[in-house]
């Protein structure tokens, strides 16, 4: 049987790893009398996605040992509601961290919600102290899928060091965070950082140059052979639910990277589902013991 030419970048099992580790930790925690972390979840309205997602954080707090709640409201609660709740959370001593699952309905400003998370909870990442510390390589907890990539790297010893990273895609929850931790002085990074997106010209050109492609576009198998040069790492964020008639659910999780086609050319490339899905909510995971430990914020 011919070997295939390229590695899968396994996100499962990776994830394990890091689950044992925490649920490890924790049990220590547990046993010495300490602080048992403690996450919250809000979630506005019923978005298929969004409703999974939660359900998966959760899932993962009874795994790993964490305490763990949800907070839920319909789609027609008030900015001011949901406000009056993040800082109800802020002050509230016994939640180490806490998310506001986006998106969130068109009548709410999600950069108000997210800004008026205190910091020291924000173990999604996203509040601007965070990114700010992140773009400056100090201690801050960094948004849950560029870290999670930034594992999967290391996990398989890929070499970054003055490699040529393309980002396609800058988004403030993935295309510019992993872009700065690519190019920090620190393994994973001390890449070269192009980042690309849809109004770029020449995509498939600079594309196939990289010699490690990071793709969080959103659009499902957007990324073709042509656009792929041999030997590349390819890293697939997407996930678009598609309806399917052979899955159980009536859909199938669909990345943004043509898996088939451009797998034979790559030294390593994550599948979806699979690859950096699990990594998301194992990094979710890491910034709330993190919070807990009070290990980057006194």
């Amino acid at each position: 049987m011919e070997e295939q030419p390229f590695k899968i970048i396994d996100g499962k099992t990776v994830a394990a790893k890091i689950k044992k580790e925490i649920a490890e930790e924790v049990a220590q925690i547990r046993k010495h009398g300490g602080k048992i972390p403690h996450l919250a979840a809000v979630l506005v309205g019923h978005d298929g996605g969004s409703e999974t997602y939660v359900a998966n954080k959760v899932h993962t707090c009874e795994e790993l040992g964490f305490k763990s709640s949800l907070i839920r409201y319909e789609k027609e609660v008030t900015e001011k509601e949901l406000l009056d709740k993040v800082e109800e959370l802020n002050n509230n001593d016994d939640i180490d961290g806490f998310i506001v699952q986006l998106p969130l309905p068109e009548h709410i400003s999600s950069q108000k919600v997210i800004e008026a998370i205190d910091y020291r909870k924000d173990v999604d990442g996203f509040h601007p102290i965070n990114v700010g510390r992140l773009s400056l390589g100090l201690p801050c907890f960094k948004s849950a899928t560029p870290a999670g990539i930034a594992e999967l790297l290391k996990y398989y010893a890929i070499e970054t060091k003055g490699k040529h990273c393309v980002v396609l895609g800058r988004s403030n929850i993935v295309g510019k965070p992993v872009a700065m931790l690519m190019m920090q002085k620190v393994y994973p990074g001390d890449c070269t950082v192009t980042i690309c997106h849809s109004r770029s010209e020449n995509l498939k050109e600079m594309c196939s140059k990289a010699d490690i492609l990071i793709v969080a576009l959103g659009t499902p198998e957007f990324v073709k052979a042509e656009m792929v040069k041999d030997g590349a790492v390819v890293v697939d964020v997407g996930t678009t639910r598609l309806p399917s008639s052979v899955t159980k659910s009536g859909y199938k999780l669909t990345g943004d990277v043509a898996f088939h086609e451009v797998a034979p050319k790559c030294s390593y490339i994550t599948p979806v589902p699979g690859g950096v899905g699990p990594m998301t909510i194992v990094s979710l995971m890491r910034n709330t013991l993190l919070a807990a430990k009070k290990e980057i914020y006194k």
